[in-house]
């Protein structure tokens, strides 16, 4: 390198060296006492080793020229001087870029009022009083832009991030842009569908904003612990919520976290029956699918929300304060849209509500358990029981979802009307009486045999661990009081049974005829096994008409009124039942459920059809086959589904008694029932629960 007119060789005790500079760079001071020239501030300190550059061999030194284009030395090329004191420039590499060390590493820089780091440290040690935020700065850095790829990285997708870099940006957002909205629909979501409506998604929610700051307090390894266990959790509330939905529909309450996981057997194979294998397979692997994606999307949604804010803390913080300060002034003032509040704590009461119902479900067990020790027949002597019913034949028959929406909706009320009139008078003219009124079903939509265990044991079975306890327990049920007697023959009609029934020998029945034991050789009618008219018939033809008989006390459940009513039966001449085999033709004629199901209307008008289709079964046989010593007792076991009743909780179903002989209904004239097959509005209205000891006083002894 060319030097400059004023530069004198440095002295570097016995190495002769030239240091070279361009017209900018400072000329190094006056010569120190032994013989090094000190270096001006702006100069590169000599190298340890005390060369600055290589002599050549004619002794002088070895010059570089440097190009005109480079870059004057930067102060973050000063190395340190040697011990001995040597002071010298070292020039750099042509191959080096300024600012680098040789090993191509940046140096440390020394710009004006930073030390330069000694070897071995880092600027963070060097600088105490700015470290510890640089550490925290770059933590969150490095945590929030572990996505920012390296270049290769950010080639993904095979190479079209980079071919299309604005494309990929736009998806990039998009991507950021739905995970808000998912996560902002999971917190909002309500858990019934006649609650989902816009103004429900532009609530406030409280734990959206306390999950917003704490993710923004935490360190960055929680915070990323705290983002997927909050993304996870946040979905399976979700997938309650949606299980609340279906549990509405059908059972117009919520899902039960204890109590309720049996019933997803039902479901399947209510939709086996319904829709065959193939709907069933398929709708149970679209419910799987389902639980798995909101499980994955939401926790995704929720990391990529937080790493998001953690980019942006400054303005993350301040959307959150605004937000909070906002849910507090709302909630304070109540400000609402419509009837719907602006500020929400739905998911906290969502949640707070579900574990009351475990601790609740957890102590009634205790509670039913004192309540099934009560019973006020239990001692009774088994020739005081029943004694007004000694010598009858004596049906409760069920009517599936026979709930009072047939009979006061105005939608069915007319034809529901005409049948139930026009059997009271078929009947009346036959020589028979008839009584109605109300009683409150435990169940509405579902769960027949929650209603049946109710009716006939006394007990408020609302649940399926009272069903459990009450089927394992001693408490007599009125079918077991018959059966104690010994002055009847106990047997049950359940068509809707297709397997084994454990539960059967705990009714007290002596026979039971399911739905492969009734003769039937016809086809299934969606989910009902035999028609209702059949059934009737087999009753006839395997009990009540053979001759020389004792009494009866049947229990019989008729199906062809159960979800989902399509397609359904009809009445044709009992002569012609056969062994079912008609009916193939008759399903042919009727409607198909998946095309009902997409119209409200047409369900309700189904449902009407099929309940008018119950009744008349009943109501013919009685006309057909009854005598002096048949006594019907028939109701409904709960109202149909929400599709149904158009979101009428209610839960009252109708019940009757008929009978010839008008000793068995003078028993009941304290009753207040009305006269006739339809109880008037005002009617009495009890619990089910509470039937069957007034029914046993009422034929006992002093009834």
């Amino acid at each position: 390198m060319e030097s400059d007119s004023d530069a004198a060789p440095a002295d570097t005790g016995g190495d002769t060296v030239t240091t070279g500079a361009d017209s900018d760079t400072a000329a190094p001071g006056p010569d120190r006492h032994d013989g090094t020239t000190e270096p001006d501030s702006g100069t590169a300190a000599a190298d340890p080793g005390g060369h600055a550059g290589t002599a050549s061999p004619d002794g002088s030194a070895d010059a570089k020229e440097s190009d005109s284009n480079t870059a004057p030395a930067n102060a973050d090329d000063t190395v340190a001087a040697d011990s001995d004191g040597g002071a010298g420039t070292k020039e750099p590499d042509s191959d080096t870029p300024p600012g680098t060390t040789d090993d191509g590493t940046a140096a440390p820089r020394a710009d004006s009022g930073t030390p330069t780091a000694e070897p071995g440290r880092d600027a963070a040690t060097t600088h105490p009083d700015h470290a510890p935020a640089a550490r925290e700065e770059g933590a969150d850095a490095q945590e929030a832009d572990a996505g920012e790829e390296p270049d290769a990285a950010k080639s993904g997708w095979f190479g079209w991030r980079r071919r299309h870099p604005r494309a990929a940006r736009g998806v990039s957002a998009g991507t950021t842009v739905l995970a808000g909205l998912l996560v902002v629909f999971a917190l909002l979501l309500p858990n019934r569908i006649e609650r989902i409506e816009f103004a429900s998604f532009v609530r406030i929610p409280a734990e959206g904003v306390l999950l917003a700051g704490l993710l923004l307090a935490l360190p960055p390894r929680p915070r990323r612990i705290m983002a997927v266990v909050a993304g996870v959790f946040l979905g399976l509330v979700t997938v309650l919520k949606f299980i609340d939905m279906g549990f509405y529909q059908v059972l117009a309450r919520p899902f039960d976290l204890v109590l309720d996981w049996i019933l997803i057997e039902h479901a399947t194979d209510f939709l086996r029956e319904t829709f065959g294998r193939a709907g069933q397979v398929l709708a149970v692997i679209g419910v799987i699918v389902l639980l798995v994606a909101v499980l994955v999307l939401t926790t995704l949604a929720v990391v990529r929300l937080t790493n998001l804010m953690v980019r942006h803390r400054p303005v993350a913080a301040r959307t959150t304060l605004i937000l909070g300060t906002a849910w507090i002034t709302c909630m304070t003032l109540g400000v609402q849209i419509g009837t719907v509040p602006i500020a929400t704590k739905g998911n906290a009461e969502f949640l707070g509500n579900r574990v009351e119902q475990v601790r609740a479900g957890l102590k009634d067990a205790r509670v039913f358990e004192k309540q099934a020790a009560v019973d006020a027949f239990a001692k009774t002597p088994p020739d005081q029981l029943l004694t007004g019913l000694r010598g009858k034949d004596v049906l409760f028959t069920f009517i599936e979802s026979y709930g009072r929406v047939a009979i006061d909706d105005p939608a069915m009320a007319e034809q529901t009307d005409a049948v139930l009139k026009e059997g009271t008078s078929s009947l009346k003219a036959a020589g028979f009486e008839s009584r109605s009124g109300w009683l409150q079903s435990p169940v509405t939509g579902a769960g027949s045999w929650l209603a049946h265990s109710t009716f006939l044991s006394g007990l408020w079975i609302k649940n399926q661990q009272r069903y459990r306890s009450l089927t394992t327990s001693d408490r007599m049920t009125l079918t077991n009081y018959f059966r104690k007697t010994g002055a009847w023959r106990t047997v049950g009609i359940v068509p809707g049974v297709r397997r084994a029934w454990p539960e059967g020998k705990y009714f007290g029945l002596d026979h039971i005829y399911d739905s492969e034991h009734l003769g039937y050789h016809g086809p299934y009618f969606s989910w009902t096994p035999v028609p209702d008219q059949f059934s009737m018939e087999a009753f006839q033809r395997l009990e009540h008409g053979k001759k020389d008989r004792e009494p009866i006390m049947a229990e019989i459940i008729l199906a062809s009124s159960h979800n989902p009513w399509s397609p359904i039966a009809r009445m044709i001449d009992w002569e012609d039942l056969g062994d079912g085999s008609v009916f193939h033709r008759i399903k042919k004629e009727g409607t198909n459920p998946t095309e009902v199901w997409k119209d409200p209307e047409k369900v309700r008008t189904e449902y009407r059809r099929a309940i008018e289709y119950s009744i008349r079964s009943l109501t013919e046989w009685v006309e057909r086959y009854g005598d002096e010593d048949t006594v019907l007792v028939f109701l409904g076991d709960h109202q149909p589904v929400p599709t149904v009743t158009a979101g009428d909780t209610g839960k009252d179903v109708p019940i009757t008694i008929v009978a010839r002989d008008k000793k068995v209904l003078d028993r009941v004239a304290d009753w207040g029932w009305t006269d006739g097959l339809k109880p008037a509005p005002d009617a009495p209205r009890w619990g089910m629960d509470k039937f069957r000891d007034r029914f046993m006083t009422a034929y006992g002894p002093k009834g």
